[in-house]
């Protein structure tokens, strides 16, 4: 019988409201009266006080929406430190729910799934998020996102159009607009670089710098080239490490892209003096012509300069009249000034543009009257040059570069190069790009260095076959040959023995296999361990 802890009394009452009891003396609510124990297994009755699933003393929730409100907090947390917008962030939501069914999850792999969707998410709405930012928020490995990421799209399915490709023109918008190394730059000029990005960004895409490669990389190569053009100083380490790209693989890339636009300014006529160390210098007229050449029909003019229909008589005789606008007189090839030459030379690259929009102002009479053939101006100019080299040889393109300096001469106050008028200042299709013309037409590089890794293991091939025959027919040997004779034999010999025979472990293996009678065709291809297996060693024959 109960017993009152207060006054000890036996007599209670039932109260209406808690249905517990009450002692009829004092009125105390006895506890845990109405306690119901558990039976029948797991799907038994619950009691009033004790349930099943909760999260202790103090708390509310099951441990089900406890589960639930944590997945939404990170969600939320992940959403902001990428930058999404609500909207945004409810369609990672929506994906995390419908792929696992409402039930979210924790964890570190949670961590990556939701990493994975909001990747997924972007690129299904055509907005370029990079897999190595979202690994550093996320705190997890490219490749193990990556992973996720592909499980994600397999069991969503996604296919084209639903799933585009990435697109690497968003991307630089995206890193130039969110980008703090460009906070202070004043918005015309970041304009101005968007367009001048976008353009060698297509220039990269027609030219494979970009096929099969990742993209952060070129993407920080062209920003610090459009950087330099607009006299932004930033190291292309700094951001680099900035945008999560590999500092290696950005200079890589970013000497590629130089080394493009040299091949392309071998078409103007001081092409021949561009190199990859002053490309930069000269690069507004490399793109002025690569511009007005993806702008320009086809010429059927043979003496046109570059192929952009130019005349190179109305451009020298444009030099021949037009001075630079600082105040001297005009210039004449007669004059020994070592400024007089440098100015002529300037003049010559920014009136070879000039000369197509005919607003050349005349200042010398009668020199049309001079009539002078295409081979003579181009035997003038290259007397130039020549006349140029000896200024150097004798010291005086110091003094060049002094007065240069104390009068303020730039190069680039010449002309205003860049025009932005070009199809590919805007977004194009790749079919599009590839059908324009910048000036020099490419094969991808990774399709030159495999001809050349062919063709290496070719000279291999026919090295070894040339030693097997000389040790198996000595009688047929040459004694003046120089071909190495070095076989398999030879690896105990010391290194520097192998290294003074030109023998490495490539040699050995190809000499192996052709002893072993597999086909040079298959050898050329560089597949050795797999040759090795099923030639030599027999792997998974009984």
């Amino acid at each position: 019988m109960p017993i009152c802890n207060s006054c000890k009394g036996k007599t209670f009452i039932r109260d209406d409201i808690t249905n517990n009891l009450a002692c009829s003396t004092c009125g105390r609510l006895q506890e845990y009266d109405n306690l119901v124990d558990q039976y029948g297994g797991i799907n038994g009755p619950t009691g009033t006080f004790v349930s099943v699933g909760t999260t202790g003393s103090g708390n509310v929730y099951s441990y089900k929406e406890t589960k639930i409100y944590e997945a939404r907090k990170l969600i939320d947390d992940v959403s902001l430190r990428l930058g999404f917008s609500p909207s945004e962030s409810d369609d990672v939501k929506r994906m995390v729910a419908t792929i696992t069914e409402g039930e979210y999850g924790q964890g570190n792999w949670f961590n990556v799934f939701v990493g994975a969707c909001s990747y997924v998410g972007m690129r299904r709405d055509n907005k370029s998020l990079p897999i190595s930012e979202v690994a550093s928020v996320i705190g997890s490995d490219a490749y193990e996102l990556g992973r996720m990421i592909m499980r994600v799209v397999n069991f969503l399915d996604l296919k084209k159009p639903n799933f585009p490709e990435f697109d690497i023109v968003n991307l630089f918008e995206r890193t130039l607009r969110n980008s703090h190394s460009f906070a202070d730059v004043e918005g015309d000029k970041v304009q101005r670089m968007k367009k001048q990005g976008i353009f060698l960004i297509h220039c990269a895409m027609k030219w494979f710098l970009t096929t099969g490669r990742r993209p952060l990389p070129i993407v920080a190569a062209v920003l610090v080239l459009v950087a330099e053009l607009n006299g932004i100083s930033i190291r292309i380490e700094e951001l680099a490490k900035e945008i999560h790209a590999v500092v290696h693989t950005s200079r890589l890339r970013y000497r590629e892209l130089l080394q493009a636009l040299v091949k392309v300014a071998q078409a103007l006529p001081w092409g021949k003096d561009i190199t990859v160390k002053n490309v930069v210098k000269n690069a507004p007229f490399v793109i002025q012509y690569m511009e007005r050449k993806a702008m320009s029909k086809p010429s059927k003019k043979k003496d046109s300069e570059g192929g952009v229909g130019l005349d190179l008589g109305d451009v020298v005789r444009d030099c021949l009249r037009k001075d630079i606008g600082d105040g001297t007189d005009m210039m004449s090839f007669e004059d020994d000034s070592e400024t007089e030459m440098e100015k002529l030379k300037l003049a010559h690259q920014s009136w070879y543009f000039e000369a197509e929009d005919g607003g050349c102002a005349l200042s010398v009479d009668n020199v049309d009257k001079l009539k002078l053939s295409h081979e003579c101006l181009s035997m003038m100019y290259s007397k130039f040059l020549d006349e140029v080299g000896n200024v150097k040889s004798s010291g005086g393109l110091k003094e060049v570069r002094e007065r240069k300096k104390r009068r303020g001469f730039e190069l680039h106050a010449c002309t205003e190069w860049w025009n932005g008028k070009s199809a590919l200042s805007r977004r194009l299709l790749l079919k599009e790009i590839l059908e324009k013309d910048v000036g020099l037409d490419v094969v991808p590089p990774s399709f030159v260095n495999g001809c050349v890794t062919v063709k290496k293991r070719r000279d291999k091939i026919n090295a070894a076959k040339l030693r097997i025959d000389k040790i198996m027919h000595p009688l047929n040997a040459h004694s003046g040959d120089s071909i190495d004779t070095c076989t398999s034999e030879d690896v105990h010999t010391t290194k520097k023995r192998k290294r003074a025979l030109g023998i490495d472990w490539e040699d050995l293996i190809i000499e192996t296999l052709l002893l072993h009678r597999v086909k040079e065709e298959e050898i050329e291809k560089g597949w050795y361990n797999v040759l090795l297996e099923l030639h030599v060693f027999n792997s998974g024959i009984v």
